[in-house]
């Protein structure tokens, strides 16, 4: 599923495209075709992320919102001013990296005969757009999107300072019973991060994945929120997924992506990169979780 970084870079990308421009939005699938029409004609004024839920603003106060769950994705298509990721979200044949192409359409002349199930497509003057596969494709009211807003935890990507959500970090982590694998993983309590940024965020603090919340330091769960914080903006800044820190890459003559990029996610049976105990692999509500025991602990059980 693409996490908090890739719905952050989908939005940039969005506004670069389409803001403030008319869109003729439809939907060539047919399932979102009422909300496409509540859409159609309408300028398109921003799009905000927040964690892995994109929020696209119209004029006349309507919304929509999108899920990419596990197998959604935007494609991107357009003229000579067109310039940016071809993709972005899954399915991830290619990981964490988008997908990029040589530049715009040879003659471009508007977008392509629908490939697939698409389930919503955005068209300006200079370029489109085509959802496939979201979890959740949605027109809401500003009051309604504020309403699921609401519902999130805080995002480490939020405009302003990373100290902002830090506090409230702290608190709803440290208050629940949940072990703090699976809390990371709840967007009620943060929102944004998925499996991978999991896994090694909870590698990189030295935290045993299967410790509960409230039997965490807070100054740990602080310290934990600064380093997601550390990790996803520079994900939106690479557009992949980089952890590993330099001095602990095995080969530094190699390309980092993808190889060297991971601590712990998918290298199970693999020597830790810190202390070459064999990386673990268990499942934790329906999800991979890898971890070393040697850095982070023994459990290996909730």
């Amino acid at each position: 599923m693409p996490e908090g970084h890739s719905v952050r870079r989908l939005a940039r990308q969005l506004d670069d495209v389409f803001a403030g421009r008319p869109l003729r939005v439809s939907s060539p699938q047919g399932r979102f075709a009422a909300g496409a029409a509540l859409l159609d004609g309408r300028e398109f004024l921003t799009a905000e992320a927040h964690g892995k839920q994109l929020f696209a603003h119209f004029e006349g106060g309507q919304v929509l919102r999108v899920h990419l769950g596990l197998y959604g994705a935007f494609s991107f298509g357009g003229d000579e001013t067109f310039r940016g990721a071809s993709s972005i979200g899954a399915p991830r044949r290619i990981g964490e990296r988008e997908a990029y192409d040589d530049g715009a359409d040879v003659g471009y002349a508007g977008p392509p005969e629908p490939v697939g199930q698409v389930r919503a497509r955005l068209v300006a003057e200079h370029g489109w757009a085509d959802l496939r596969g979201p979890s959740a494709c949605e027109v809401l009211t500003v009051p309604e999107a504020d309403a699921v807003r609401a519902r999130l935890g805080p995002d480490s990507l939020a405009p302003g300072t990373p100290a902002a959500g830090r506090e409230e970090f702290a608190r709803r982590l440290g208050a629940t019973g949940t072990v703090v694998a699976a809390a990371l993983m709840n967007q009620s309590l943060i929102a944004g991060v998925g499996n991978i940024y999991r896994a090694e965020a909870l590698f990189r603090a030295g935290l045993d994945p299967w410790t509960r919340g409230r039997d965490i330091p807070g100054g740990l769960l602080r310290g934990l929120w600064d380093d997601v914080c550390v990790l996803m903006a520079d994900g939106v800044r690479d557009g992949r997924i980089i952890t590993t820190r330099p001095g602990h890459r095995t080969d530094r003559q190699a390309p980092v992506w993808p190889d060297h990029a991971y601590y712990t996610y998918q290298r199970q049976g693999l020597p830790c990169l810190v202390c070459g105990t064999p990386i673990r692999l268990a499942e934790l509500s329906a999800r991979k979780l890898y971890w070393c025991p040697g850095c982070q602990g023994e459990t290996g059980t909730a």
